[in-house]
């Protein structure tokens, strides 16, 4: 069964790769800006203080203009810092600190390994966990790029006294499947936000 059901994952993931791949810049562009309007007039968006967003690479929704209004808005912000098998959600400031980050061998902007920055957990928890993904259901069904972070900090925030933070997902509308493959440890996401223009 795991066997099927890690090929199941590969496959698709080859899959969309290849259909975010064939995406041109300015669709990317466009349906970004409109899973940005979706996101920001979105009621738990709009009501959660302590946001932790993903800091996107070419080939993800773009979230520079999120943390823009993130900040404009006074709501506190939280970007992932990966080292080995785990997952952190360190504070970020500005824009000026996201401009200062240095760039991982992945292309990933992220604080530096000795950088001593709140840790979401370790203070309020967080509100809100905006998560990155190659595959998507309507349901709430994620398939992620196969590390497990997400899953991983997901339990971890599960044990916080703050409890369970919402999860919003950004897909381009190519991301979006009728089914993904799913197993016991994949955490199903609240709402998933999509670049259809409906």
């Amino acid at each position: 069964m795991a066997a099927a059901m890690r090929e199941a994952k590969s496959l698709l993931r080859r899959e969309m790769k290849q259909r975010i791949a064939a995406l041109s810049s300015e669709e990317k562009v466009q349906q970004s800006a409109i899973i940005f309007k979706k996101l920001t007039s979105h009621p738990v968006y709009q009501s959660s203080q302590r946001i932790s967003v993903y800091l996107s690479t070419a080939d993800e929704v773009n979230t520079q203009g999120i943390l823009e209004h993130m900040f404009a808005n006074n709501k506190k912000a939280y970007v992932p810092q990966y080292i080995g098998p785990r997952m952190d959600m360190l504070r970020l400031y500005s824009m000026e600190d996201y401009d200062t980050l240095p760039l991982t061998k992945w292309n990933i902007k992220q604080p530096g390994e000795g950088d001593q920055r709140e840790e979401a957990l370790a203070t309020g928890g967080l509100d809100l966990i905006i998560v990155p993904g190659l595959a998507f259901t309507t349901g709430g069904d994620r398939l992620g790029k196969g590390k497990g972070y997400y899953d991983k900090y997901q339990e971890r925030c599960a044990k916080h006294p703050g409890g369970k933070p919402k999860t919003i997902a950004l897909a381009f509308k190519e991301q979006m499947c009728a089914t993904v493959p799913v197993s016991e440890s994949d955490v199903t996401i609240d709402y998933v936000i999509h670049g259809d223009a409906d």
